[in-house]
């Protein structure tokens, strides 16, 4: 089973025309903005989600006795795949650094059946919470960190000289180190600092973090239960040490993580790990359609009504146990989304419908649209292929006109096979540009243009036979 995808990164600071402002200040219509950055269309749902994070804003300015009263507007979004639902929730986060998790509401399953805990998704947004705080400290502590990692990789080159002989770990010099020492010191300093040491090796004691991994189903998760052996058992789970050879290179970067662990408190950053899931976490709750149905009361519905019941509670409001604490998940904002070609919002059990008041439908993607992805977006497709193949020295460009072609061709074969979005797009460049990007250490400093004749010449036969493209394209 695959992991919950996230991504974690510092609160932005948003380059607005002349206007810099920080990600959560800012006003509705300047968050739609920031997303026509990166995504194309779909204003219903970028003004939905710019109102959720607003009221954010807008309940931390209220008295603390009525702000635990506003809850979050839940949203579900309604739309085919690859038109950018998932995209537009990953963006909101990280323009404000908050928690972000995604997860498909298929991994779960009712009590009693095979399948993933629903409390799971908050013990995995606090991880992500706790992973968030934590790089968010080590990044204001990494220059003292690089210092004492520099003095402790001096103390491994050239332990000094004290009275009694060598003493590796000795944090200053000695008083009776003689000047031959301390000269000998300065120059090694100074070529660690230029970086004429990377590759010699240094010998550097390391924790051992081989324990086997096992998995216990229990109802408090998984996670739960091994941090219970671990305080039970602290010298099989990663209490060793071990002395290996590393490279200087390799031996500074596990220094800094150690020297950044001793100047963080851990206990605050839980603590903050933990009020900042409360208050800004967000769960991108993929596939809802999928539990959707009611109708039925045997096969199949029986567990996906007991999965929406499962996942009530989280999202109404309650406490979660974990490993760094309770978390409460009254103001955790969700966002679903799902197709729902089959079933209907209006399939969900009553209680869960009314946990996300908020339904906006995307679009599906034309050849306009797709034209559009093509271009405007800051990373937009064409300019990540540019810079892969510029970086062997390849000039690659794309005419006006074959973006028309791949834009048309997109569309056309959305309509013929499965409408899979902005998706067909990747498919598409793939096949269009695979011989160059096989080619391309052979074509070092040379100029490619994809033009409409090239585009025609390559594609048109894959996209005219019907069967054909299914499989290619």
């Amino acid at each position: 089973m695959s992991g919950p995808e996230a991504e974690i990164i510092e609160p932005m600071v948003i380059n607005l025309p002349g206007e810099t402002l920080k990600a959560d200040s800012l006003t509705p219509a300047q968050i739609v903005v920031e997303l026509d950055r990166y995504i194309v269309g779909q204003n219903a749902a970028k003004r939905a989600v710019a109102i959720a994070l607003r009221n954010r804003w807008r309940r931390q300015q209220l008295s603390p006795e009525l702000r635990e009263e506003i809850a979050p507007k839940n949203i579900i979004m309604i739309g085919p795949t690859g038109v950018g639902k998932t995209e537009i929730a990953r963006r909101l986060a990280r323009m404000t650094g908050s928690p972000f998790l995604k997860i498909e509401a298929s991994k779960f399953t009712e009590v009693g059946y095979v399948g993933r805990d629903v409390e799971s998704i908050i013990r995995d947004l606090t991880e992500l919470g706790v992973k968030l705080v934590k790089e968010e400290r080590i990044r204001t502590v990494r220059a003292q960190a690089e210092a004492n990692a520099r003095s402790r990789l001096l103390e491994l080159l050239l332990p000094l000289r004290t009275s009694s002989g060598f003493s590796p770990y000795a944090p200053q010099p000695a008083p009776e180190t003689d000047d031959a020492n301390r000269e000998t010191r300065e120059k090694m300093g100074r070529w660690l600092d230029e970086g004429r040491l990377e590759t010699r090796e240094v010998e550097l004691e390391v924790r051992e973090s081989g324990f086997p991994s096992f998995e216990i189903f229990s109802n408090q998760g998984v996670e739960e239960m091994g941090v219970n052996i671990k305080d039970m058992l602290p010298g099989l789970m990663g209490g060793r040490t071990q002395r290996k050879k590393m490279s200087v290179s390799d031996a500074r970067q596990i220094l800094i993580a150690e020297e950044s662990d001793k100047l963080i408190d851990q206990s605050s950053v839980a603590r903050d790990a933990i009020e900042r899931v409360e208050q800004s976490g967000i769960v991108f709750l993929d596939e809802l359609d999928k539990i959707a149905g009611r109708e039925s009361k045997q096969g199949p519905d029986v567990s996906r009504e007991g999965v929406q019941r499962d996942l009530l509670p989280i999202v109404e409001g309650t406490t979660v146990n974990t490993k760094y604490g309770m978390v409460r998940t009254d103001h955790v904002l969700f966002i679903a989304a799902g197709a729902f070609h089959v079933s209907k919002p209006s399939d969900l059990i009553p209680e869960l419908q009314g946990r996300f008041p908020i339904r906006v439908e995307l679009d599906s993607l034309n050849e306009e649209d797709f034209q559009r992805i093509l271009r405007e977006p800051k990373h937009a497709l064409t300019r990540q292929y540019r810079e892969l193949l510029s970086t062997e020295a390849v000039d690659l460009s794309f005419s006006d006109d074959a973006i028309v072609e791949i834009a048309r061709m997109a569309a056309e074969v959305n309509r013929r096979t499965e409408n899979i979005g902005a998706r067909r797009l990747h498919t598409i460049l793939e096949k269009l540009l695979d011989d160059y990007s096989f080619r391309a250490d052979e074509l070092g400093g040379s100029t490619v243009v994809i033009d409409g004749d090239y585009v025609r010449g390559a594609l048109a036969d894959l996209v005219e036979d019907v069967d054909l493209s299914r499989y290619v394209l």
